[in-house]
């Protein structure tokens, strides 16, 4: 009962001090006109003054965002945690209100070494003069000493073409363009020409040229039969679905270069027509891989179909993915999304004979079966199609000379990553908004070549960008700051107006 009492009149006592403050506020400061002005200039000038500490503590923004695309994902923090040489990112042209500015600066807090600043140009002329930034216009210097990267603004946004929807990719760039800085060497992907109607850097697939630059990539075209071989430069040759065969120039070369121990991406649509493709199908028993057949594969599980509005689609399938170092962030997304696939025929029998290992990494399901008759348009499987788990996703790894320590000589080992479609890398699915509506196409693509440029620290799971970027006008920008700042220091004023003149006419 005592402690009660106690802490009742304890209460009472803070009470009354509180009562006393605010009637020493109303006595000796809101009678007097001039002592109220007064008293609003004072709370004014604290605002202002939170408001400028809080601007240079440079804490990072709450981003409210359903996709989070104003912070770093931990993917860029990982990348660039343990960079110990001093980069710097100017913002030439840029405000410090700018959101790509607060964006950068988040790297910051990842690694101390890395400082994003806007620049004035008029400050700066030493930039201009190097980089040819022109007085009035506006660019991003990524800088680690004697490399750099200059990024436009253009260079951070991509463009959805169905939707015509602004898609922001400023985080990929800014991150690619710090790892490539840093970098001693950038690695480089040819894409065979010459061999497919319907898919190539220039035809298609404008998206994954963009993302593989993205990932620190250099990406170059190779006409072999302009060359006579692969340059040596090549860390991984792309080929796309090959229309016709390859002829003995550009087969012998293909040979060289695997014997050398480099690798393949290869991507292979379905085929419709009976092709003969000798010298494809020599390159690919190498790593003991059958012909083609003519057929595609259609799922019969529903979970493993994409659905649109009103019914579910057997010829889009969702794969299962397997386990691999290569989609070990993608198997906890949302998976592949593939549109009339093929079935990749591996002979078993041959692997060890030729020194090939296999590794599974997308698979259908047990139900799913394979159409050859193309007047067929059911959806019920026939009794005559093949049923059963089909890889449509794997990497053969080819042994071409075992090590000898004897003899000082190291292993060489040729990889193959090959998938049966190509549509699913196509700008037709990869440029869709949000990209998380066609899966993880771009995922399993990038950290395909990541492994075989042999970057582990570029697997990941990717941000994604398919949130449109809203950017104010001058007139908005200067309503925002008014409705922010301006409105709430005119009320504050406004209602000790009215307490005066209603407290004067009592």
């Amino acid at each position: 009962m005592k402690e009660n009492k106690t802490e009742k009149s304890l209460n009472k006592i803070k009470q009354k001090k509180s009562s006393r403050l605010i009637e020493a506020l109303k006595r000796r400061w809101l009678i007097d006109g001039t002592k109220t002005l007064l008293l609003v200039a004072i709370i004014i000038v604290m605002f202002i003054t939170v408001n400028i500490f809080m601007q240079k503590m440079e804490l990072t923004p709450i981003d409210l965002s359903q996709d989070k695309i104003n912070s770093l994902t931990k993917e860029s923090k990982e990348k660039v945690k343990d960079i110990n040489k001093e980069v710097k990112i100017y913002f030439v042209g840029y405000d410090n209100e700018d959101s790509n500015l607060e964006l950068a600066k988040q790297y910051k807090k990842a690694n101390e070494n890395i400082i994003a600043e806007a620049v004035d140009i008029n400050n700066r002329p030493d930039l201009s003069q190097k980089y040819g930034i022109d007085k009035d216009a506006k660019g991003i210097i990524v800088e680690c000493g004697e490399k750099s990267k200059v990024l436009t603004e253009n260079d951070l946004v991509t463009y959805d073409m169905n939707s015509y929807e602004t898609i922001s990719i400023a985080e990929e760039k800014l991150t690619s363009s710090i790892m490539s800085v840093i970098s001693d060497k950038i690695p480089t992907i040819y894409f065979l020409d010459g061999y497919s109607d319907n898919f190539s850097l220039q035809q298609n697939m404008n998206y994954l040229n963009a993302f593989f630059e993205n990932e620190v990539s250099e990406v170059k075209t190779l006409n072999i039969l302009t060359t006579g071989n692969v340059p040596e430069d090549c860390d991984t040759l792309v080929i796309t679905t090959p229309s016709k065969d390859f002829d003995s120039i550009a087969t012998d070369a293909i040979i060289n270069y695997i014997n050398s121990g480099k690798n393949i991406l290869w991507f292979n649509a379905a085929q419709t027509q009976s092709k003969n493709l000798t010298n494809v199908n020599k390159i690919l028993s190498m790593y003991s891989v059958n012909p083609f057949d003519i057929g595609v594969i259609r799922e019969t599980n529903q979970d493993n179909m994409l659905r649109d509005s009103t019914d579910i689609i057997p010829d889009i399938i969702i794969p299962v993915t397997q386990y691999s170092s290569i989609l070990k962030d993608v198997n906890n997304s949302v998976g592949a999304v593939l549109i009339n696939p093929t079935k990749i025929n591996i002979n078993e029998d041959k692997l060890e004979e030729q020194k090939v290992e296999k590794q599974e990494l997308l698979k259908t399901t047990e139900g799913a079966y394979f159409r050859t008759n193309f007047q067929n348009s059911s959806n019920e499987k026939a009794d005559d199609e093949e049923s059963k788990e089909f890889i449509v996703g794997a990497e053969l790894k080819k042994t071409i000379k075992e090590a000898d320590e004897e003899n000082n000589q190291k292993e060489i080992v040729s990889k193959l990553i090959i998938f049966g479609e190509n549509i699913f890398i196509s700008d037709s699915l990869i440029g869709k908004t949000p990209a998380i509506s066609y899966g993880s196409n771009r995922d399993v693509v990038l950290n395909s070549i990541a492994y075989l440029v042999d970057r582990p620290e570029d697997i990941t799971a990717r941000k994604s960008t398919g949130t449109v970027v809203y950017t104010a006008t001058a007139a908005q920008d200067r309503n925002i700051r008014i409705i922010i700042f301006v409105v709430p220091i005119v009320i504050i004023i406004i209602g000790i107006i009215v307490w005066q003149v209603r407290r004067r006419k009592k």
